[in-house]
């Protein structure tokens, strides 16, 4: 364990060290979180008072979905895993006395966290210290919170491991395009990242509900604007980390599959 600590820990510090990307990913979130909340401002203005969510909760749920942008959103590929598997140079990770697929791991999870910090932190200031209704909220009370972080903690793990999942496919394709472009369209819309879960069809409510992606979004951002209930919150919990164990399990055993049958590209 201690190895991939200190390679998480190294990763971490490499990528704190993008300030200039940092500073243009802020003010991209924020723009996003004003074009959000203006389009669902016009929405309750209009006078629908039957919407699945109150607009505050909407506000707060679009708001926590910029700050976190960097850590949870799916279309993440890294590109130093890409060009190993493409060029041959996986062979130098083979050689290492650590097992691929949990360095990977290691690293992309060090990397998502490091480039939330480095954003969420600026854009959580301002949208404390903006006037109404713009203004970011906090939870209901301290259970809310505690279980908004253990639920946003679940979700990079889970995040990590579904994204391991389309690297190592790689390994089989040596191409990423197409498997990873048709994922994150599907990911993106059943994670709630435009639009909550709550204001789908019901039919596609359903499918939702069935599928990992809301843990990654949709649930943490709706415990932390009230807008699931404690008691279900601690249900979806459960099922959060049946999927943590779904997708690491079946990633790293179709690693160990794809390493043995590696083909090293380049000689």
């Amino acid at each position: 364990m201690k190895p991939y600590l200190s390679y998480f820990k190294l990763r971490f510090m490499t990528c704190l060290q993008y300030r200039s990307a940092a500073i243009a990913g802020i003010l991209t979130q924020v723009f996003f979180a004003f074009v959000y909340i203006m389009v669902y401002l016009a929405f309750y203005e209009s006078g629908d008072a039957n919407a699945p969510m109150t607009l505050k909760q909407v506000i707060n749920y679009m708001w926590l979905n910029q700050m976190f942008f960097t850590l949870i959103y799916l279309s993440y590929k890294d590109k130093d895993i890409i060009n190993l598997i493409k060029d041959g140079n996986i062979s130098y990770e083979l050689a290492r006395p650590l097992n691929v697929y949990f360095m990977w791991f290691a690293k992309i999870l060090s990397q998502r966290i490091s480039m939330m910090l480095l954003r969420c932190i600026p854009v959580m200031v301002l949208a404390f210290v903006l006037p109404e209704p713009y203004k970011l909220m906090l939870p209901l009370n301290f259970s809310t919170f505690l279980l908004f972080l253990l639920s946003f903690c679940i979700s990079a793990i889970l995040i990590t491991g579904i994204t391991m999942l389309f690297h190592i496919i790689t390994m089989f394709t040596l191409d990423e395009k197409g498997a990873m472009t048709t994922y994150s369209v599907i990911a993106d819309i059943f994670m709630g990242g435009t639009v909550p879960i709550p204001f789908f069809p019901t039919w596609l409510k359903h499918i939702a509900e069935f599928l990992p992606f809301r843990f990654i979004g949709d649930f943490p951002f709706r415990i932390y604007s009230n807008s699931i209930p404690l008691e279900e919150g601690y249900i979806l919990i459960i099922g959060s980390i049946i999927w943590i164990i779904i997708t690491i399990s079946l990633g790293y055993l179709i690693s160990r599959v794809s390493l043995r049958k590696a083909v090293i590209q380049g000689g």
